[in-house]
Formats: C-alpha cells, sequence, structure tokens
C-alpha cells in the first residue's frame, strides 16, 4: 500500500505538506537487519521524547510535520515504554516495538534513496577563570544587544528582526566579530569561560553548542543565547577563493593546517565571518548526553536523528538502512528517534545522524556522507488514521 500524503485525515487541520512524501506499508520482516539491532538505547531516547510529547494537547499535534500525530496518539506508546522494566531484554524491547507501531517506508520524488549525513558536539578544554593556557574567552549575551522587532513598526514586516545597540541615542549593528575579538567588548564581565584554543571557539560558534572540559575534568555545556545579528561567511570559502586551500582541503583539518602554518593570520581570517555567537550555560544534561536538540530533550549519540520537520513530527522512531561512513560494504542499521532538526536537512529522504561527542565523533561524522533510506514507525492510532486499500 502507497499513500500520498494528501489523503491523511487527522484530529485536527495539518499544515500545508510539502509535495513528494509518499508512505509505503510494510510488516517488521520488511526491514533489513530489524532483528539484528539491540534496540534498548532506542528505547532509553524514546522515553526522553515521551517526556515532551505527552505534555502537549491531547489533540494537538506534536510539531509541524505533513503526517499529523497527537499526543493521544502517543499516549499508550509512551506509558508502555514506560512500564517496562529498566533491565528489559532487546528482545523485548524489539516486540515492544512491533506491538506499538507500524511500519512505513518513506519515499520521495525519487524513490526510497536519500543522503544520509553526520554532526557531532564538539568538546573543548576550558577554565571558569582566566589563566595561564586558557585566554580565549565564551562570552554570554551582552546587557547592550538589543532585537528589534519590525513588526511592530510596520504589519507588513511582522516576523522580521534587527539585532544591534544604542549608541548616542540611535540604534546601530551589534559590533562584527572582528570589532569583538579586537576588544570591543571591553573589561565588562560578559566572558563565562575561558578556552585553551581560537580555533576550537570559532569551531563552538559554528556548532552552536558544545561541551567544556574544566581542569579538574568536570564538563559544563553550553549552549546557543543570541547572535550579534551579522550574516555567517564560511572561512573556508574564503581560502579557496584566495587560493589559500584547495576545494578538496576546506575541512575543519585542512583549515586548521592552514591556521597552525599561518598563526599571524589566523585573527584576519576569523574575521571574514563577522556573525558572532553569544552563549549560555546548559543545566540539567547528564554529561553522557547530548546536546538539547529541536525537540528540547538530550540528543543521544547514535541514536538520535535529525530530518525535515516539514515532513515528520520530531519523537518518531526511524529504522535506519545506509552504511558506515567512508565503507560501502558495512551497513549501518539500526532504531534511531528523529529529535533533531537543522537548516541543511531537507526532503522526504534526507537524515544527519548524530554520533555524539569528541575526536571519535568528528572522525566519523566528518566524514559522513552515505547513500541510504528509513522507515518511519507510526503509533497504532496515527497509522490506523491512513486509508487502508
Amino acid at each position: 500500500m502507497i499513500l500520498a500524503l494528501g489523503a491523511l485525515a487527522a484530529c485536527e487541520p495539518p499544515p500545508v505538506a510539502p509535495e513528494g512524501l509518499r508512505l509505503s506499508a510494510l510488516s517488521y520482516d520488511d526491514l533489513p537487519g530489524w532483528t539484528e539491532d539491540d534496540p534498548r538505547p532506542a528505547l532509553a531516547a524514546f522515553r526522553r521524547s515521551c517526556g515532551v510529547m505527552l505534555t502537549r494537547p491531547p489533540n494537538g499535534s506534536n510539531g509541524l510535520g505533513a503526517i499529523t500525530v497527537t499526543a493521544d496518539d502517543w499516549r499508550a506508546a509512551c506509558d508502555a515504554a514506560a512500564a517496562l522494566a529498566e533491565d528489559v531484554s532487546a528482545d523485548d524491547t524489539r516486540r515492544y516495538f512491533q506491538d506499538m507501531f507500524r511500519p512505513f517506508a518513506a519515499l520521495g520524488p525519487d524513490g526510497d534513496q536519500g543522503l544520509f549525513t553526520g554532526y557531532f558536539e564538539i568538546e573543548i578544554r576550558g577554565a571558569r577563570a582566566r589563566q595561564d593556557g586558557f585566554g580565549v574567552p565564551i562570552y554570554k549575551l551582552p546587557d547592550d544587544h538589543v532585537i528589534a522587532d519590525l513588526g511592530v513598526f510596520d504589519a507588513e514586516m511582522k516576523g522580521r528582526q534587527l539585532v544591534g545597540r544604542v549608541e548616542n541615542g540611535r540604534f546601530v549593528p551589534y559590533h562584527t566579530r572582528g570589532d569583538i575579538e579586537g576588544g570591543a567588548l571591553g573589561d565588562r564581565d560578559f566572558e563565562i569561560l575561558w578556552i585553551d584554543d581560537p580555533v576550537d571557539v570559532f569551531m563552538l560558534h559554528v556548532q552552536g553548542s558544545g561541551r567544556v572540559v574544566l581542569p579538574d575534568g568536570g564538563v559544563v555545556r553550553v549552549g546557543f543565547a543570541g547572535h550579534n545579528g551579522h550574516d555567517y561567511a564560511s572561512i573556508g570559502r574564503a581560502l579557496i577563493e584566495r587560493g589559500e586551500i584547495t576545494k578538496e582541503k576546506a575541512s575543519w583539518d585542512g583549515i586548521r593546517g592552514w591556521i597552525d602554518a599561518n598563526p599571524d593570520k589566523a585573527a584576519a581570517l576569523f574575521a571574514e565571518n563577522p556573525r558572532f555567537i553569544f552563549f549560555r550555560f546548559l543545566d540539567g544534561i547528564p554529561p553522557e548526553a547530548g546536546p538539547l536538540g529541536a525537540q528540547g530533550v538530550p540528543l543521544t549519540p547514535g541514536r538520535s536523528l535529525a530530518v525535515d520537520r516539514s515532513f515528520f513530527p520530531l519523537g518518531l522512531p526511524v529504522w535506519l538502512d545506509t552504511n558506515w561512513p567512508n565503507d560501502e560494504a558495512r551497513p549501518l542499521r539500526r532504531l534511531m528517534v528523529a529529535q533533531d532538526a537543522g537548516g541543511a536537512i531537507k526532503g522526504p529522504v534526507r537524515g544527519d545522524f548524530f554520533w555524539g561527542y569528541g575526536a571519535d565523533a568528528l572522525a566519523e561524522a566528518g566524514k559522513m556522507r552515505s547513500r541510504g533510506r528509513y522507515f518511519i514507525l507510526l503509533p497504532l492510532p496515527a497509522a490506523a488514521r491512513l486509508p487502508q486499500s
């Protein structure tokens, strides 16, 4: 049975669905490698998602996806997940998913094949106070940072904003990266941490969140608090355009290699990207867990997947069928949970695999560009609303 998403019925009208997504109903025997995975880590991730999904109004949609899954649709699956023993076996966990969900293949305009990339959480070394070896600051949102809502002044500009500051009674653009790194914020106590490597700090700005390992071995998490309103520009592209490196060398390793060879030019290179990120501490996240994803729950290394939420609601279990980075002969088949989204993750068959944190995660994430497919697991009440044939 192949279903067009336009035929779905729901308890509330869904948003306008992007064209191109179809669902094909399957059995679990159709999922390649289904019995070979240990799904217990995915169960733990799904339980975290339940904590968000069950807070919605009973008939309210969980997310903006073309598929509407309500809080009531999730309730039986989430209650059953919570009732499972902490030492539940892999087989019993697999039976739980089989009992509570129905699998569907996701198909786009080009069939069931799509692109799967990887991402990670940066881990850097830092200290709470400036000291020898730790001299690069991470800033909190400054008190002169102002966001102007243009819709307040003109209804036709609703949703548009400007970021700036007030200087001599005039609203002006906020400082650029070059200005800030050159000392524009002065000694105003906006620093929340001090890091040992300016390249790591720049990469943290690109990632938007990360783990900071303190001298005593403790770990603190920082996440996005705001930006300076300037557009992002790629320093890798700048190096390519100047002929400093080739396109093939424009990876983080290649860029770091160029900076190591040209330390006196590093500040000018960073200033090529005028956007600057301010951070806040993220409390209450276990050290072994990942950062908060778009669903608002900590990501689970190797089990959280970023998807295009214009197609799929977050919290949905997903069976992934692809291959390990740079190894087409090694299948990567496991149960994941859609818990994140990203600006580059677009399309009905498209995913970004969260590898975790640290050097090993970076090594896998940086080289992952695998073709594959996935199968969504709909809770039974939502699956029952699909037209049957």
